[in-house]
C-alpha cells in the first residue's frame, strides 16, 4: 500500500480550526497575564526567535531581515523565556511594575503541514503556521505601543493538542518606538 505524502500541503479544514483555537487560546493567556500558563503551550525544544529588520532599496530586500547570529530582539528558549516569567513575577522587572495591558489579535492564519526536507527534526504531522498579528500594549496612563507583524510557527502535535516547537516573528516596524519590549508574541 503506497502512502501519500502530505508534506506542504495545505492542512484540513478541522486541523486548520483547532490552529485557530490554540491561537486564540494563546492570546488569551498572554492578554491575562497568565504567563505560567502559557509556558505550557511551547515545547521544551523551542526556538523562539524575532530578528530586526533594516530600511533598504528593493533590490536589497533579501537582506532587510537580519540572519541568525546578528541582531535580534529576541532569541530565546522556553528555559530563557521561563526565566523572563519568573523575573516579572519578582517584582524585580521594572519595566513591567505595574504590568502592561495586552490585547493581541491573531488573523491571517495558513496552515500547511511541515515539508521535513525543508525543516529537518520536523515530521509530515507537524503543521508550518503563517499569521499575521496586532499587539496592543497599554501601561501606566500613557504608555501606549501597537506592533503589527508576522509569525511563523511550526506546531509540533503533542497529547492531543498543540505546541509551538519553532516561531520567528517578524515585525512590520524596522525601529522599535517603544520604550522596552517586555511583550510575548
Amino acid at each position: 500500500m503506497t502512502t501519500v505524502s502530505t508534506a506542504g500541503v495545505r492542512a484540513d479544514r478541522d486541523t486548520h480550526f483547532e490552529v485557530e483555537q490554540f491561537y486564540y487560546e494563546e492570546a488569551e493567556l498572554l492578554d491575562a497575564g497568565r504567563y505560567a500558563d502559557w509556558l505550557d503551550l511551547l515545547a521544551d525544544d523551542l526556538d523562539y526567535w524575532m530578528p530586526t529588520r533594516t530600511n533598504r532599496l528593493r533590490r536589497q530586500q533579501a537582506l532587510s531581515v537580519a540572519a541568525r547570529g546578528e541582531a535580534a530582539f529576541y532569541d530565546e528558549s522556553k528555559e530563557s523565556l521561563a526565566w523572563r516569567i519568573r523575573r516579572f513575577d519578582s517584582g524585580m522587572a521594572w519595566a513591567e511594575d505595574p504590568p502592561s495591558r495586552t490585547r493581541h489579535l491573531i488573523s491571517n492564519v495558513m496552515a500547511r503541514h511541515v515539508d521535513p526536507g525543508e525543516h529537518p527534526g520536523f515530521t509530515e504531522d507537524d503543521v508550518l503556521v503563517r499569521s499575521a498579528f496586532l499587539v496592543y500594549r497599554n501601561r501606566l496612563e500613557r504608555e501606549e505601543n501597537v506592533f503589527a507583524g508576522s509569525r511563523t510557527d511550526i506546531l509540533r502535535r503533542v497529547s492531543g493538542s498543540f505546541q509551538v516547537a519553532r516561531r520567528t516573528i517578524l515585525l512590520d516596524q524596522n525601529i522599535l518606538l517603544a520604550k522596552n519590549i517586555s511583550t510575548f508574541f
